[in-house]
């Protein structure tokens, strides 16, 4: 990528002027992004340490809990060392590692929701069947395609934007965007577009279908089978529909505001909008899966009260 001007850095002119509640706005942010950390690096080792877990569906949830903390590394270090700046600039290698880091954070949640989907399909409507046609292989090879296919996918889209000319280096918006910097560029970008649409239809529409088979299979069952059946659909599919649904608000408001001007938007609100999809998700999504995969949950209780019961028995010993 070349820019005109002698400039190495983008400017990120969203941000507001905070004052003495830069410390107040730094702590709650590192609180959230500890949250994150906290919530999802234990699920994972609860799925890890327990051989009971190890099937295809935490498999699956597990990749997803991994992704959490990939995305939200890929932001919430950045956003607290820009609280705290009095200049808010980013250099140009830094911003197109994290342009990569959040669009494959993006993709890699969507299709891993797309599998969860279909795993939920078969564990409904086939459950008989459902150890032949989902082993613990196979959700190995789905995890690992979505995210090599991910990570070279989003390499394409980051060799394009390199070999830009860029006219201007301020960015309207919290932390950096690929459209943003396209929308910057002088020279022809044309392949840019043309593979943008390309790589919109393969990152939404094509993980779209699957859900969309997956869930209309399932209404079905739910229609025709037992009660049973539609209680095992419901506390199963719940917390997938309410994560996928959450994503998909949080996807649409990025569309919404690198597609549009949104200059006569409060800016609390544009601040607000911008890191939905990145904070809410992996708050939320370990939330829901914990609490309501009862599997998980009782793993849980039961690591809780083994802790609780050692340390009693420890601190009878001293």
């Amino acid at each position: 990528m070349t820019l005109n001007s002698t400039s190495s850095y983008f400017i990120l002119e969203v941000y507001i002027y905070l004052g003495t509640l830069r410390h107040f706005y730094f702590m709650i942010t590192a609180l959230l992004y500890f949250v994150i950390i906290i919530a999802n690096s234990s699920l994972i080792v609860v799925i890890c340490l327990n051989r009971s877990l190890h099937e295809p569906m935490y498999l699956f949830l597990c990749s997803l809990f991994v992704n959490e903390l990939y995305g939200s590394t890929g932001l919430f270090p950045f956003l607290l060392v820009q609280i705290l700046s009095d200049i808010h600039t980013v250099s140009v290698p830094f911003c197109f590692l994290q342009i990569y880091c959040l669009y494959t954070y993006a993709n890699i949640e969507l299709c891993n929701l797309a599998v969860m989907s279909y795993d939920r399909y078969l564990a409904i409507c086939y459950p008989l069947q459902y150890n032949t046609r989902m082993t613990f292989n196979k959700a190995v090879l789905f995890i690992s395609a979505i995210w090599l296919y991910s990570f070279v996918k989003f390499l394409i889209t980051l060799s394009l934007n390199i070999r830009l000319t860029l006219c201007g280096n301020t960015i309207n918006s919290l932390y950096c965007r690929n459209y943003l910097i396209v929308k910057l560029a002088c020279s022809d970008t044309k392949v840019n577009n043309i593979y943008g649409l390309f790589g919109v239809v393969l990152s939404i529409v094509v993980p779209l279908l699957p859900i969309l088979f997956s869930y209309m299979k399932i209404l079905k069952m739910c229609f025709s089978g037992s009660k049973q059946t539609r209680q095992k659909a419901v506390s199963t599919c719940t917390p997938h529909l309410a994560s996928l649904l959450n994503f998909s608000i949080g996807c649409l408001f990025q569309i919404l505001q690198s597609r549009f001007d949104m200059t006569s938007v409060p800016s609390v609100v544009r601040i607000i909008l911008s890191l939905y999809f990145v904070i809410l998700q992996p708050l939320l999504n370990p939330v829901m899966f914990g609490l309501q995969m009862s599997k998980i949950r009782n793993t849980c209780k039961h690591l809780f009260c083994y802790k609780m019961l050692t340390g009693q028995r420890d601190l009878m010993m001293i």
